[in-house]
């Protein structure tokens, strides 16, 4: 496979990821068929392993309802995929930027960065977070 075959599955890869487990609601589903054996978490509040995961995600998509996710950029380098997310807990609210970042290996998510700032109702200029 090219080297931009590759860079072009790793994005098609995790944004499965993220729509399967987030947005049709079948988080299981998305960490049996893209998560590895081997799971390094950098979120200090979650645990390493896919089965931290499998334990946390029906937790929050269950505490969260009407969660959503707005996938606003998508840049793929080497074995590593990150995306600029809008995430919203409820229609209600204004959300957070969120950059996440992917590791995969062989196909399989491996690794994991992720860093959230709430969006303010104020700004110091007229550029938005996304």
């Amino acid at each position: 496979m090219t080297e931009s075959a590759q860079l072009s599955r790793n994005k098609e890869i995790v944004l499965d990821f993220l729509n399967t487990a987030i947005t049709k609601r079948e988080p299981i589903e998305a960490i049996d068929r893209y998560v590895g054996d081997v799971y390094i978490q950098h979120n200090p509040n979650f645990a390493d392993g896919p089965d931290a995961i499998r334990a946390a995600f029906p937790a929050i998509l269950e505490s969260y309802p009407d969660m959503s996710i707005e996938i606003k950029k998508v840049i793929a380098e080497g074995d590593l995929v990150v995306l600029l997310i809008h995430t919203k807990m409820n229609k209600d609210d204004r959300g957070n930027a969120v950059m996440d970042i992917f590791r995969l290996d062989e196909g399989k998510i491996v690794e994991h960065w992720d860093v959230t700032q709430a969006i303010p109702e104020d700004s110091a200029n007229e550029n938005t977070m996304f």
